[in-house]
C-alpha cells in the first residue's frame, strides 16, 4: 500500500522520474566520441539515483534506472553535440530534461537533470551503469520447476508463474497476491522483486507457488485502476481454480498470501463459503478501513520527512475530506476536489490531470471505502498476520491490535510483529519508504524462515 504521489506526500522524489522531455527539431547524428554507454549520479540530497544512458550512432539514445526497474527506455529531443548534449524521456507523465556539454580533458559530460522545477547535478562518464545489489534475488538455473501459465478470469486473461518442486506429490500450493498498484508477478519495486524470492524460498521448501500479473501489467489483460475488490477476489478465485485444475497439487491444501492491500483482497476472497482455501498469509495487510491506514501512514510519513505540523495538518484535512467525498458516492465532486487541491501545491508537488482523474478513479472504487472487518471475523481458517514494528505505510501500532480482535473467534489465528523492519520487511531505519531501494535485504531471513515454518507446522510439504 504506497502513498499518492503528490497528492499524498511526495514520498519518492523523483522515484517514478518521468519525463516529457526537452525536444528539439532536426536531430542530429551522435558525433563518434558521444556514441556508447555513459552513467552517473543524479544527485539528489540524501537519495542519489544512478542512472545510465546510452547514444547510438543514428541520434537516439536509451536511458536506464535500475533502481526504478527501467531498463532501455527511449530517449527523446537527444542532441549529443560536444558542445551541447540534451535529452528527455517520457514514461507516463511528467516532464524532465538533461542539458549538458562535453569536456575533452575528462572525457565526460557535465551537467543538470531537471524534474518539475528543481535541478540536480548529473555528470556522466563512459561505461554502463551497475544494478543495484540484491544479494538475495534467485537466479536461475532453478532445483524446481518454473512454468508460465495463463488462465481466463472473466472477460480477461491472467497470466503468471507457477513454480514446483521437482519430485513428489500432490504439492500443498501457495497463491501470492500483490499490493497496490500495477504490479508484475515478481512484486518488482525499486530494484528488489519480493515474490520472486517467496516463491523461491516456499518451492524449495516443497510448495507450489503461483504469482500473477496484476490487472493491466505484463500478460494479464484488464484495467486495475477500473476494477474494484469484488473483481480483484475473483481473479484471486480463477487462480484457486486453475490449481485445483492441476493434477499435481493437493486440491485441500491451496493457501494465499497476501501482500499490503494484497492483505485485504486475500480474507476478502478465503471469506466467501465456496473458497475452499486451506489458509491465508497476512503480509502488512492492513486491519482497519482504507482511509484511516491512507490517513495515519500520511501523518507518519510527513513526520518522519521533518514535515511542519501545518503541513501535516493540511494533507490529512485534504484525504478526510476525499474520503468524505469518496462516502457519497459522487465521483466527479471527488475529481473536483482533487484538482483543485493539486492547482494549489507548489509547482513541485503538482501531478498531471490525467494522474489525478486515475487515482480518484482507482480509490474511489477500493482502497479508501474498503473496511475488512467482516471478512477477517469470518474466517476460520489458519491465519497468519504479520507486520514490521517500523512500517509506516501499513504501521502495526494501528493494525496489530485490530487484526487480534477481528481474528479472536478463529481457532487457528497467529499475529506477529517483527522488531525492526519495514513494509517490504526490510532491516529499516526510519521505516520511510524513500529507503526500500537503498537496503540490500529484500525480506529479512527470519521472515522467509518464519512463514516457511508456520506454513510446515500445519501443511507439511509432500515429499
Amino acid at each position: 500500500m504506497r502513498t499518492l504521489r503528490s497528492l499524498l506526500p511526495v514520498v519518492f522524489v523523483i522515484v517514478a522520474l518521468v519525463a516529457a522531455g526537452c525536444s528539439r527539431s532536426g536531430q542530429e547524428a551522435a558525433p563518434a566520441p558521444l556514441t556508447g554507454d555513459w552513467h552517473g549520479t543524479i544527485e539528489i540530497p540524501e537519495h542519489p539515483l544512478p542512472v545510465g544512458v546510452s547514444f547510438a550512432n543514428d541520434g537516439k539514445g536509451t536511458i536506464d534506472i535500475p533502481l526504478q526497474g527501467i531498463s532501455a527506455k527511449t530517449l527523446t529531443g537527444v542532441r549529443t553535440d560536444e558542445d551541447a548534449v540534451a535529452w528527455g524521456f517520457s514514461a507516463g507523465g511528467g516532464e524532465a530534461s538533461y542539458r549538458g556539454t562535453y569536456d575533452k580533458s575528462s572525457d565526460s559530460i557535465k551537467g543538470d537533470f531537471t524534474q518539475a522545477g528543481q535541478q540536480f547535478t548529473l555528470n556522466l562518464t563512459r561505461g554502463k551503469v551497475e544494478g543495484p545489489v540484491r544479494p538475495q534475488e534467485p537466479k536461475p538455473p532453478w532445483p524446481y520447476k518454473s512454468e508460465d501459465v495463463s488462465y481466463p478470469s472473466g472477460d480477461i486473461t491472467i497470466a503468471g508463474t507457477l513454480t514446483e518442486p521437482n519430485t513428489g506429490g500432490p504439492f500443498p500450493a501457495v497463491v501470492l497476491i500483490t499490493g497496490s498498484g500495477a504490479q508484475d508477478r515478481n512484486e518488482s519495486l525499486l530494484g528488489h522483486k519480493p515474490f520472486l524470492l517467496l516463491a523461491d524460498t516456499l518451492t524449495r521448501a516443497g510448495y507450489a507457488v503461483l504469482r500473477t500479473d496484476d490487472r493491466g501489467v505484463g500478460g494479464t489483460g484488464g484495467n486495475l485502476d477500473h476494477s474494484g475488490y469484488q473483481a480483484l477476489a475473483d481473479d484471486v478465485g480463477e487462480s484457486v481454480k486453475f490449481l485445483r485444475g492441476r493434477s499435481e497439487i493437493d486440491t485441500a491444501r491451496i493457501g494465499l498470501l497476501g501482500h499490503s492491500e494484497g492483505g485485504y483482497l486475500a480474507p476478502l476472497y478465503a471469506s466467501r463459503p465456496d473458497s475452499g482455501v486451506a489458509f491465508a498469509i497476512l503480509m502488512a495487510g492492513p486491519s482497519v478501513p482504507g482511509s484511516e491506514v491512507v490517513l495515519e501512514q500520511n501523518r507518519l510519513i510527513l513526520r518522519a520527512q521533518g514535515a511542519s505540523s501545518e503541513k501535516i495538518s493540511e494533507q490529512v484535512g485534504f484525504l478526510s475530506g476525499l474520503t468524505n467525498i469518496f462516502r457519497t458516492g459522487d465521483l466527479d465532486a471527488a475529481k473536483r476536489f482533487a484538482h483543485e487541491h493539486n492547482d494549489a501545491l507548489p509547482a513541485e508537488e503538482r501531478v498531471s490531470d490525467e494522474e489525478i482523474d486515475a487515482m480518484v478513479t482507482q480509490y474511489s472504487s477500493a482502497l479508501f471505502t474498503y473496511d475488512p472487518a467482516p471478512a477477517l471475523s469470518a474466517l476460520r481458517i489458519p491465519v497468519l498476520a504479520f507486520y514490521g514494528s517500523k512500517d509506516l505505510q501499513v504501521p502495526a501500532a494501528q493494525n496489530e491490535g485490530p487484526a487480534r480482535t477481528l481474528l479472536a473467534a478463529d481457532p487457528d489465528a497467529t499475529v506477529q510483529v517483527f522488531d525492526g523492519l519495514n513494509h517490504l520487511m526490510q532491516p529499516a531505519g526510519k521505516g520511510t519508504p524513500d529507503e526500500y531501494a537503498g537496503i540490500e535485504t529484500t525480506i529479512d531471513p527470519q521472515v522467509l524462515s518464519y512463514v516457511t515454518e508456520w506454513i510446515g507446522q500445519r501443511f507439511p510439504a509432500a515429499r
